[in-house]
């Protein structure tokens, strides 16, 4: 996911982004500690894409209080 894709979503479309990821590192986690995860980077991946759509949001919120 890249932070330009982010920046064209409306604020509700990275909310609902965030949401997904949160619920997706959930059962990323839940995988891991029950032995079924196989694929471990995307545990980082989800992580990293979270923090980039809270950075865009923050963004986004700080331009509008700057207007």
């Amino acid at each position: 996911m890249d932070a330009s894709e982010l920046r064209d979503k409306t604020p509700d479309q990275l909310r609902e982004e965030l949401t997904r990821l949160k619920k997706e590192a959930f059962n990323l986690r839940f995988q891991q500690a029950t032995g079924a995860l196989e694929n471990t980077a995307r545990m980082r991946a989800v992580r990293r894409d979270a923090a980039r759509v809270k950075t865009v949001l923050n963004e986004k919120a700080a331009q509008a209080a700057a207007e």
